[in-house]
This record gives structure tokens, C-alpha cells and sequence, in this order.
């Protein structure tokens, strides 16, 4: 019997690659307008590239590109993309369609969960701007465990906080590497949220097969 499901939050419940790339296009933008000598196309290319490199969550980015592109830190430059950044960003933090009808429903028979890699203020953050923060029994983040999945280790602690067994929780994810293979592999019943998914580049090459995919987060009402 299902008593609880487990969410990822980025591109599960947000769809945080759009505002990724919209914060970013604006904060190039503003860059180029301080004075950085690049075109938007390429600048966006070799911050995407140290976005793979690095990971999405990485605060220290702009000083990368910027020592990468002109070989040191112009606080004007830099100052300038992350004001423009942060903007957008703020702007653009609302859960996928039917995200709030079904965690509504949901929580009337189960325990709700985050299970996210990113820092817990961010985490809070996206989840406070969405207005959905008080739908979780639990928010659970990196500074929990201090590791990433596809580590074991974030969906271990989940079950200790829970306090049930894998086969009585359903994980939520958009990657098959990340979110499906350790849970299908400790027990958990699985659902990919193929909605989300964000490619091999971010979402890893995975073999794994989840027990459910789904296109629409709604259509997760069905399958539990």
C-alpha cells in the first residue's frame, strides 16, 4: 500500500530550465550591454557549456565564463548579468499547470515529499515563490546529505525520515538516471516525469526503466 510520494522539485514540479534559460538570455543581454565584446549566441553557448560542466545549482558560474571568455573578473560585467539574472529568475518561479490541483488532492491521502539536489534556501525559495511550500511533510535537500543522486544515500535518508519502506513510496522525477534508477533499485515504485525530461546532457544516460511515465503531472491521480 502507498503511503507517501516523493518528489523531485526542478523540472518535476517547476519547469526550471525554462527559467534558466530565460535568466540567462537577460543577464547576456545585460553583460553585452556593460561592455563584454561577445555575441549573445556565443555567450550562451559557453555558459551552457560550464552549466554541464559544473552543474545547473553552481553560484560561482558568471566568474567562470567571465575568466574563461576574457581571462578575469570585471565586476561591472558581472555585477550587471547577475542583476538581470535574478530579475527574471524571480519572475518566472511557477509550478507546471495542474502542479498545485494535484498536490492538493494528493495530500489528503498521502504524505508528501521534495527530494531535490539543490541547496535548501533555493529549494525554499522556488518552493515559497510557487506558493506551495506547506503541501510537503518534508523538504529534503543537498545540505541534508551532502550528496547528489543518483547517490543512494538522499533516498535512504528519505525512507529513515518517513520512516517506511521503499515499496510503500512512489519517487517522481524527470531523470531516469538521477530520480528513477536508485529508487526502482532500492524498491521504490517508480514514475518518470516525461514532461521534464531535459535530454542526455542533463538528465543522463540511464538503461532504467521506471515502472510509470507520464506527460502530464495530472495524470498521476490515475496511476496511484
Amino acid at each position: 500500500m502507498i503511503k507517501a510520494i516523493i518528489f523531485d522539485l526542478d523540472n518535476t514540479l517547476i519547469d526550471f530550465m525554462k527559467m534558466k534559460r530565460l535568466s540567462c538570455e537577460a543577464a547576456m543581454d545585460a553583460m553585452i550591454s556593460a561592455g563584454l565584446k561577445i555575441s549573445k549566441k556565443r555567450g550562451l553557448k559557453i555558459l551552457f557549456q560550464l552549466y554541464y560542466k559544473y552543474g545547473l545549482e553552481y553560484q560561482k558560474i558568471f566568474q567562470v565564463f567571465l575568466n574563461k571568455v576574457i581571462g578575469r573578473i570585471d565586476y561591472k560585467i558581472m555585477a550587471s548579468g547577475i542583476v538581470a539574472y535574478r530579475r527574471v529568475k524571480e519572475g518566472l518561479l511557477y509550478p507546471y499547470p495542474n502542479v498545485l490541483q494535484v498536490l492538493n488532492k494528493l495530500k489528503k491521502k498521502y504524505k508528501l515529499v521534495i527530494l531535490s539536489d539543490a541547496p535548501r534556501i533555493q529549494a525554499w525559495i522556488r518552493l515559497v515563490a510557487m506558493g506551495i511550500y506547506d503541501k510537503f511533510n518534508y523538504v529534503i535537500t543537498f545540505d541534508d546529505t551532502k550528496v547528489r543522486k543518483p547517490n543512494p544515500k538522499p533516498f535512504l535518508y528519505t525512507l529513515k525520515k518517513l520512516r517506511l519502506k521503499p515499496k510503500e513510496c512512489v519517487m517522481v522525477g524527470d531523470s531516469l538516471r538521477r530520480d528513477i534508477a536508485s529508487a526502482k533499485k532500492l524498491g521504490f515504485v517508480t514514475v518518470f516525469a516525461k514532461y521534464g525530461y531535459l535530454g542526455k546532457k542533463f538528465g543522463g544516460k540511464s538503461k532504467v526503466k521506471s515502472d510509470y511515465v507520464i506527460k502530464n503531472i495530472k495524470e498521476l491521480i490515475n496511476i496511484i
